[in-house]
């Protein structure tokens, strides 16, 4: 298979998809597209024809980059299995850059909460340079931003304290964004406005927010 012409700007994201992790995941998002790159994830597109973990191997190859968070293998009650997809998902992403000559220039960053929780699940990734960020927004961002400029070659990137705070912008621009078109066509209150709002941007799919980055980046 021929690599795709944006394969040098592709990042595989493998990360949970839990309530718990929805901030996480928004700025790990925003992130990436801030920087310059274009996060790939399993959620950018439904269709019930492709099998996921086919979806999931097609992503990877189209990546020359990827992230890895492994935060949520440990199970929280008792009875409840450890979540493997994102270690099987790495194990696959591993195994293509290790067997498969075409790969060697692939890149991965692997995130977990606390240092050394990955010993406790899957200790055979010993020695690999994994990065914590404790569910702290803020520290993901310098962990994001950092491995980015020691990886890509990528010079002249913006400021991990720069990019934090432009999410938060981001964040309030795009809810009066949505307040005020709902206001404009529905003649509604401020209270109902904003409530739709909240609605609209914690339901907005993968592929909108990441359009609305790109948007709000431009502008």
């Amino acid at each position: 298979m021929t690599k795709p012409a944006n394969y040098a700007k592709n990042v595989f994201i493998n990360c949970p998809f839990d309530d718990d992790y929805y901030d996480l995941r928004k700025i790990l998002l925003f992130t990436v597209t801030y920087l310059g790159f274009t996060p790939r994830i399993s959620l950018e597109i439904s269709d019930s024809g492709e099998i996921r973990l086919d979806k999931i191997i097609r992503l990877i190859k189209e990546s020359r980059y990827s992230i890895h968070d492994l935060s949520r293998l440990q199970a929280k009650s008792i009875n409840e299995y450890y979540r493997l997809n994102m270690p099987f998902e790495l194990g696959i992403d591993y195994g293509l850059r290790k067997f498969n000559s075409r790969y060697r220039d692939k890149k991965m960053l692997i995130l977990e909460k606390s240092r050394f929780d990955y010993m406790k699940a899957i200790s055979d990734i010993n020695g690999f340079d994994i990065k914590d960020h404790n569910n702290d927004l803020e520290t993901l961002v310098n962990r994001l931003r950092s491995w980015f400029a020691e990886t890509t070659g990528v010079s002249g990137l913006i400021g991990s304290a720069k990019v934090y705070s432009d999410y938060f912008d981001f964040q309030r621009d795009l809810f009066l964004k949505k307040m005020t078109s709902y206001k404009t066509r529905h003649k509604s209150s401020d209270s109902e406005a904003e409530h739709f709002a909240k609605d609209e941007v914690k339901n907005m799919t993968i592929p909108e927010y990441i359009k609305e980055i790109v948007r709000w980046k431009k502008n």
